[in-house]
């Protein structure tokens, strides 16, 4: 799917939630969904951020943007009961959910774990994404085909020394995945997972430093992968894990 080309409305009059909606892979999604018709709700922890790409998406001239600022680290269940109301009350239905948001934590020796640093990111990269799942599942039944993309990892399917609680968290993404794909595989609502490789993000630049950005994918050239499992093009394709690269 590295190559697929995206109609220019192939996300007419769907509703889309992406986390991690402000910078990143997150923000060139939205933004591209945007374009291809979409209503996009962003989710994110800093305002200044989600405003910034609202108002690119405003340039567009396509659907308006909604801002969620809402901070997974330390969200309750209720705020996302609360959202998925709205969700319900404002668009009457969800097609798309994106869990692009993830905490990579600390790189280092298993051993030397710090209990913070585990719950931090087991709180971002599971917990929150299991709660807004249950959350919006019946939002996501009123579509007549939704789709939920998991964002998983090199490491989230073989684990790799010193990547610690970060490739733990990503099996138990595409755990999560598979068991959702394999309950619903009789129905409207399909998930998958997507790998997005080395590109050029901040996180990346966090895990390796040293490493020479340009030589690196950009979020924008990933986007194929993305607008596809989007699309009703995949309307067939679920419980699967997808490499961007």
């Amino acid at each position: 799917m590295k190559e697929y080309q995206a109609k220019a409305d192939c996300l007419a009059n769907k509703t889309i939630l992406i986390t991690g909606a402000g910078d990143g892979i997150g923000k060139t999604l939205a933004i591209e969904c945007a374009e291809k018709g979409a209503s996009v709700i962003l989710l994110g922890k800093t305002v200044k951020k989600l405003e910034a790409v609202y108002d690119e998406i405003e340039k567009l001239g396509q659907q308006q943007a909604s801002i969620v600022p809402l901070d997974l680290s330390g969200a309750t269940e209720e705020h996302y009961t609360d959202l998925a109301d709205t969700i319900k009350r404002e668009y009457g239905k969800l097609d798309g959910l994106v869990h692009n948001a993830s905490q990579l934590g600390v790189l280092g020796q298993f051993a030397q774990i710090e209990k913070s640093t585990w719950d931090e990111v087991l709180q971002i990269n599971v917990t929150a994404q299991y709660l807004l799942t249950k959350a919006l599942i019946p939002v996501l039944a009123l579509a007549p085909n939704s789709t939920t993309v998991f964002t998983t990892s090199g490491v989230g399917n073989k684990g790799r020394a010193y990547w610690g609680i970060y490739s733990i968290s990503k099996f138990a993404t595409e755990g999560m995945m598979q068991t959702l794909a394999d309950e619903f595989e009789n129905s409207t609502l399909r998930f998958n997972a997507i790998n997005p490789g080395a590109t050029r993000t901040g996180m990346r630049a966090n895990a390796f430093p040293a490493e020479d950005a340009s030589l690196l994918k950009t979020p924008l050239e990933i986007m194929p992968t993305y607008l596809y499992l989007l699309s009703d093009d995949s309307k067939s394709i679920t419980g699967q894990r997808l490499n961007a690269q």
